[in-house]
């Protein structure tokens, strides 16, 4: 769909902030305090902590990039830009699979918190032995899935309107989460009893950064990359965007784990033998149900649905974006990219992004912790392309107008890169390496597409891919022999696995930039041309960026 200047005067900043504060709260809060306190302890803060900064660092990246080249969906196709069709299709297939995996997450998060109903049918949606879904939790996690998703079948004119109601009214109710579980009693020796501030070590809080929800909740701030295309200035828009968005999330976020270790009943923690014992379906509901603060289930019941609902708002139009861009460079069929004359969707890639959430929900998507997890590997994954394609562009592309511009972007794209290298391995095998194969099987697809076209020459289009293939591959046969903490072998024990992992990350760092300032000189990239924007765009020498239709 075209989304240039007459389409982004559609999203204002504030309907953008919107977006990104809507997919931020969405699921993740609801799990994500209870998930990181059973693994770390009260260490569980710390984690927030370096997650922010972690997704801040990577946001930074996609902003200069995404106000350079506003594309809705751009995150799908900045490795296009950045070294060509291959690496394009590699990193798109990742953003993809982890933008489309969280519209079925958002539909299981509702129903485990349909378990703190009082109605009969309601307990059985949960195996309380497994902390499952059964059978029929897993048929109204498909109904629910079906729901959400047509809330965006229109138009992202609705999604804007819809978006900004739905998140004011579930900002509230975090807000009031809080403040209620604080009145009701606060236990500051939880802090400290049952094995002190860190019990599980700090490996255990590395691990929760990208197993429980913590990188899982930030990555709201996707939808302000990907959606920043249709707004009226995404130079400014974008950046200020993501900025607010994180920075309230933290803070909620950051009282909301604060609230759950310190209103968590010490007797409670007696009896479970710690914060490894404490498994709750539905993590706040339950604890407000034990408070006997009825009030509170009653709204967290109906937060249940409010932040999913919003968030897959955001996630729906996110993931079509993503099969539109990849159909336009012809690695999905073309007609996935076919967008609805009135409603202006690209109808065919959301029927493809219902299938894929359905597939998903049906074989992984057991329950919110077991498929948050693969989703926030595939999610890591998607954020490797951001430093590298700000540092390719710096060299090749020096004279882009770039309305943001990362400050110290020779420091910072490295170490950002390496970060996110480091929380792929704290991702835990055996996640690491099934994310890994589920990546790398886009490389032989792209091979038959290039050869389908008539391409014969193969070692000249993978050559810009070949590190991000080696990479993938090497950091999961560390994550395989590293330490038992991270669910390796403990053939590299202790920190010894995160220690090789951040010094070989700057080499792949380099090789990256390096391949696709070679695949810039040998033409294997291709950039919007100014045709492809709207001509009132091009024509204002003010907002001369580069724009693309979609």
């Amino acid at each position: 769909m075209d989304m240039s200047a007459g389409e982004r005067k559609g999203l204002s900043l504030f309907a953008l902030i919107m977006i990104g504060i809507g997919s931020i709260f969405g699921s993740g809060w609801l799990f994500g305090a209870g998930s990181a306190a059973q693994v770390a302890g009260p260490a569980a803060l710390v984690a927030w902590v370096i997650g922010v900064i972690f997704i801040g660092m990577i946001a930074m990246s996609y902003a200069e990039v995404g106000s350079a080249y506003p594309i809705p969906g751009g995150m799908a196709r900045y490795g296009h830009l950045s070294h060509g069709p291959v690496l394009g299709f590699l990193t798109g297939w990742a953003v993809w699979i982890a933008t489309a995996s969280l519209i079925p997450i958002e539909s299981i998060a509702a129903t485990q918190y349909m378990t703190s109903w009082s109605f009969g049918w309601a307990k059985g949606l949960v195996d309380p032995a497994t902390h499952q879904l059964t059978l029929s939790g897993t048929a109204v996690s498909l109904i629910l899935t079906l729901a959400l998703w047509l809330t965006c079948f229109w138009s992202v004119q609705l999604l804007a309107r819809a978006n900004t109601v739905l998140t004011l009214v579930k900002f509230a109710i975090p807000v009031l989460a809080v403040l209620a579980l604080v009145g009701s009693g606060f236990h500051t020796s939880n802090f400290t009893d049952h094995g002190g501030f860190a019990p599980y070590g700090w490996p255990a809080v590395l691990t929760a950064v990208t197993t429980c929800g913590v990188v899982f909740a930030f990555n709201g701030f996707q939808a302000v990359v990907n959606l920043g295309g249709a707004a009226k200035n995404p130079g400014r828009a974008i950046p200020v965007a993501l900025i607010g968005a994180l920075a309230l999330g933290l803070v909620i976020y950051s009282a909301l784990q604060v609230a759950y270790l310190g209103s968590v009943p010490p007797e409670l923690l007696e009896r479970a033998g710690g914060w490894q014992g404490v498994n709750l379906n539905s993590p706040f509901a339950d604890l407000a149900g034990l408070l006997m603060l009825h009030w509170v289930v009653t709204m967290l019941q109906f937060g249940a649905f409010i932040s999913p609902a919003g968030s897959n708002i955001a996630n729906v139009a996110s993931a079509a974006y993503m099969v539109t861009n990849l159909a336009e460079t012809g690695f999905f069929p073309r007609k996935l990219a076919a967008v609805h004359p009135r409603y202006g969707t690209a109808r065919p890639a959301m029927w493809l992004n219902l299938a894929f959430s359905v597939v998903l929900l049906l074989t992984v998507g057991r329950s919110w912790q077991a498929l948050a997890g693969v989703v926030s590997a595939a999610m890591v994954i998607s954020y490797l392309i951001g430093p590298i394609a700000v540092g390719v562009l710096r060299r090749t592309r020096p004279e882009l107008p770039r309305p943001f511009r990362l400050p110290a972007a020779g420091v910072l794209c490295p170490v950002t890169f390496a970060f996110a290298a480091c929380a792929l391995y704290w991702s835990k095998w055996p996640e690491t390496g099934k994310i890994t194969v589920l990546t790398l099987v886009a490389a032989p697809v792209a091979a038959l597409v290039l050869w389908r076209r008539g391409e014969r020459q193969l070692l000249r289009q993978f050559a810009p891919a070949w590190w991000m293939i080696a990479f993938l591959v090497w950091t999961a046969t560390v994550s395989a022999l590293g330490g038992e903490e991270f669910g390796g072998r403990g053939v590299l024990p202790g920190v010894l696995g995160t220690a090789l992992i951040a010094v070989t990350a700057p080499v792949f760092y380099f090789w990256a930039v390096r391949s696709g300032v070679k695949a810039h000189a040998r033409g294997l990239t291709s950039a919007p041309t100014p045709t492809e924007a709207d001509p009132a765009a091009v024509a204002t020498p003010d907002d001369a960026r580069p724009m693309a239709s979609v």
